[in-house]
């Protein structure tokens, strides 16, 4: 997984997902640039099948296999260097070049998924049945864990479901090979490199082989995938045998998970938010945190019962003004260290609570909007520069700073700033 202020912003760049999603958030707690469930983990979109050196086109291998070889026999004597072991380093043998890690690495779709299809498969109700059932076959593991780390088993079991849908989808390419490949391929270089050597070092542990050290294609591994530099830092031993096995021991898996969590600022006994009614002067500008008491002082109200006591919370509005509202906790913000991503972070708290039978959202979505595709919303980001709202490159990306300049173009224009992108607002923007 991750750790550091740096890892996190590095990762969040590094494993931006192939399903990207416009999100009006008000809330300094979701601030990655992509805003977007993040492939280490996340394994939707996983290929059927890995394209092997065997299975790349002859003429692209034999373009790259010399160099790769090269590059390849260099990383093996820096890591030998480093302290990798002789015995370690022979995982290198097997190590290939893979043309599909590149492609998918590169893949841009065109239209920009919102955040209600994403929930709508996230929380399915076969994904809700199906962790309910986990929860039972594993409640003993999972309470002993929601003890020890202070994270309720459900959300441990929904972060499970998340990420590799019980187990059932956690990747089938080799990690040394996707690491050295998008270590090759030069782009992340950097990144891919110490993610290689970290998983060298795990051999080295012996905790796991090589040929079982198996994830996504961005070398995400095991029932909720870590990459290794996140192994390193958050895997525990559940089942008290020495080893940390994310892949094979369900007890391993649950308190590595809860650990990361733990170490990401879990509140024990705190809900992750709730869902909230906002008054209708509610002034859509405020970005910061406040406490429960301010926001009930604004207006906020509570779908079902009454606000959490937080002493910090964001309100956030993920599909604009039209689709509902949440207040959202320290909780809420340790799902985002796991992945930063406001649409992962709530399909995590919804599928928890609908593990646990309790009610989902209740407001509607927007169903009726058309999401921008990523030319409009590069249309969208050049117009707002022309227009004197700074929003950086225009990337087709709606990150926090477009969402920005998006919300002082709307009240300029006597709009409600809920930074949410339509088609409306687009052709508005260019002044058609």
């Amino acid at each position: 997984m991750r750790y550091s202020t740096m890892f996190r912003s590095c990762r969040s760049i590094f494993f931006s997902s192939c399903l990207v999603l416009t999100l009006g958030v008000l809330s300094a707690c979701a601030s990655s640039k992509t805003e977007t469930p993040s492939t280490p983990h996340y394994t939707a979109v996983t290929p059927a099948s890995p394209l092997t050196a065997t299975t790349t086109p002859v003429a692209h291998e034999q373009k790259k296999s010399v160099s790769f070889n090269v590059w390849l026999a260099d990383f093996r004597r820096d890591a030998a260097a480093q302290g990798i072991s002789t015995r370690a380093l022979s995982a290198l043998d097997n190590v290939r070049y893979i043309e599909r890690i590149i492609e998918l690495d590169r893949h841009q779709p065109e239209f920009v998924r919102p955040i209600w299809d994403y929930l709508d498969g996230a929380v399915s109700r076969t994904r809700i049945a199906n962790g309910q059932a986990k929860l039972a076959e594993h409640r003993q593991t999972a309470m002993q864990m929601q003890q020890r780390f202070g994270v309720p088993a459900e959300v441990i079991v929904a972060i499970w479901g998340i990420e590799s849908d019980y187990g059932r989808n956690f990747g089938s390419f080799s990690a040394l090979s996707a690491f050295a490949t998008l270590a090759y391929e030069g782009r992340r270089s950097e990144f891919a490199r110490t993610e290689l050597l970290a998983a060298l070092r795990i051999i080295d542990s012996g905790e796991i082989a090589a040929e079982e050290m198996i994830g996504s294609w961005a070398g995400a591994m095991g029932h909720t995938q870590f990459i290794p530099s996140s192994f390193e830092s958050f895997a525990k031993d559940g089942d008290g045998d020495g080893r940390r096995d994310i892949w094979g021991s369900i007890p391993d898996v649950m308190a590595s998970t809860a650990n990361y969590l733990a170490q990401a600022g879990w509140e024990a006994n705190q809900p992750w938010g709730v869902e909230v009614v906002l008054p209708a002067n509610f002034d859509f500008t405020q970005t910061d945190r406040r406490s429960s008491a301010e926001w009930a002082n604004q207006g906020i109200k509570a779908i079902n019962g009454t606000l959490p006591n937080f002493a910090s919370a964001s309100v956030i509005v993920p599909a604009g003004v039209q689709g509902p509202a949440f207040l959202v906790g320290p909780n809420f913000n340790a799902i985002l260290r796991y992945n930063n991503a406001t649409s992962y972070a709530l399909a995590v708290a919804t599928l928890s609570d609908a593990i646990m039978d309790r009610p989902g959202v209740q407001q509607s979505w927007p169903r009726d909007q058309v999401p921008l595709t990523r030319v409009q919303v590069r249309e969208l980001q050049e117009a707002l520069n022309a227009r004197g709202y700074s929003v950086g490159t225009a990337d087709g990306i709606m990150g926090p700073n477009t969402r920005n300049g998006l919300r002082a173009f709307q009240h300029d224009q006597g709009l409600i700033p809920d930074g949410f992108a339509t088609q409306s607002l687009l052709q508005r923007i260019k002044g058609h």
